[in-house]
């Protein structure tokens, strides 16, 4: 009898752990190299993992909703030639917002944490300081010891809960509570969100656009479009105003880079589309706007944002935005306070669109009118530069020639 040990894969990209989503398997399966036996999630994508062998399961340490350290020992297998390859049962695949697969391969032993200087980025030892914390305190998860930014946080929550004294559970129970653990793509969202709002000071500006015109040529052009092609929305036209306002402020078109405290300014504008999904908000990005046709921008935002809502879109379909473009549609309200998606500094929202009398040269007319919503990192972004912006690109969406037009 000889045992296989398969290890947390390294997924690429600087991951150092993974999240168990799904296990499609349990002890006493008999498993065929290549079948699908995890679903693990990184900060870019879930991803898919292969059996590295064929054999029984003896044990599998995690289970969903576990973070992993990759190197970690995850499955044991008995590969005994006696044992029969047959494939096991395996659950209905949970959804992937990557079809890669991860490569099993065995790593060696990361090496053990060096004594003397702690190994951690200097962000990491600025909230120590902060906290008051010694950094050898902290057990590393890292290559060689590095202490990471969950190490950190994991420890101060430690430190913190020991600090309190135990209150008894009040949690309710019983057949009318429904228990839903918070995992995968949502524990990463309820994440970012929290650390959004918790490290940046928003400033918001709600300003009205009156899209009477825009809605006009929005309705021609649809009307010339072959039958049964996908209509424009407004989508498309607040991409190509805002590519075309963008470089008189580059400081909006930014990703901030916390680690090394620099901002880092685009020319190219790299657009997220904040998509709601079965499995929670997502971002795909249409990159190089000022590049595309307004046909181009529209297909490419469907075609984005179908993907994430399918789970197809790929690490690089839903990373490196520069600036994201928000709606609700028909539910977008009189106006919004989006978050930003860090590292943006910029977010901007649209609320919907409605016919309202008001007051046009000296008279009482109805026109369409529609709010733009929008938030800025207001460390990077003064105020008057984030109106600035919103009242360049209101010209552009209230005289749509302009956003086609050379001057």
């Amino acid at each position: 009898m000889s045992r296989y040990t398969f290890k947390m894969p390294d997924l690429g990209e600087g991951t150092v752990a993974a999240e168990l989503v799904a296990v499609h398997i349990k002890p006493g399966d008999v498993v065929k190299e290549e079948q699908i036996i995890l679903d693990v999630m990184t900060e870019k994508a879930t991803v898919e993992v292969p059996a590295p062998v064929s054999g029984r399961v003896i044990s599998i340490a995690g289970a969903p909703g576990d973070s992993i350290p990759v190197g970690a020992e995850l499955i044991v297998f008995e590969t005994d030639a006696s044992v029969k390859e047959e494939a096991a049962p395996v659950a209905a695949a949970a959804p992937v917002a990557a079809e890669k697969k991860a490569v099993a391969t065995k790593r060696e032993a990361e090496p053990a944490k060096p004594a003397g200087r702690v190994m951690a980025s200097p962000a990491t030892r600025r909230r120590a300081h902060e906290a008051g914390v010694e950094l050898s305190q902290v057990e590393g998860s890292g290559p060689g010891g590095r202490i990471l930014k969950d190490d950190f946080e994991r420890f101060v929550e430690q430190r913190t809960a020991k600090a309190q004294p135990a209150r008894p559970s009040a949690a309710p129970t019983g057949a009318d509570v429904e228990e839903v653990p918070v995992i995968g793509i949502r524990r990463v969202i309820a994440q970012r969100m929290t650390q959004t709002v918790q490290t940046i000071p928003h400033f918001s500006y709600v300003e009205e656009i009156d899209v009477t015109e825009l809605e006009a040529l929005r309705m021609h052009l649809n009307s010339k479009l072959p039958k049964g092609a996908a209509s424009y929305t407004y989508l498309p036209f607040l991409a190509l105003a805002l590519a075309r306002v963008l470089p008189q402020f580059p400081q909006c078109n930014v990703r901030y880079d916390a680690e090394r405290n620099v901002l880092q300014r685009y020319r190219p504008l790299h657009l997220g589309i904040a998509t709601q999904t079965p499995d929670g908000l997502k971002v795909p990005v249409v990159r190089n706007v000022e590049q595309k046709t307004l046909a181009e921008v529209a297909q490419e935002i469907r075609r984005v944002s179908e993907a994430a809502r399918n789970n197809k879109a790929t690490r690089d379909e839903l990373s490196g935005s520069t600036l994201t473009l928000t709606s609700l549609g028909k539910l977008g309200g009189i106006a919004s306070t989006p978050i930003i998606n860090a590292p943006e500094v910029s977010i901007i929202g649209i609320n919907k669109a409605i016919e309202r009398p008001v007051v046009l040269r000296g008279a009482i007319t109805v026109r369409r009118m529609m709010n733009i919503s929008s938030s800025f990192d207001h460390r990077f972004v003064d105020g008057h530069d984030a109106a600035s912006l919103v009242q360049a690109t209101k010209e552009c969406l209230e005289h749509p020639a302009t956003i086609f037009a050379t001057l």
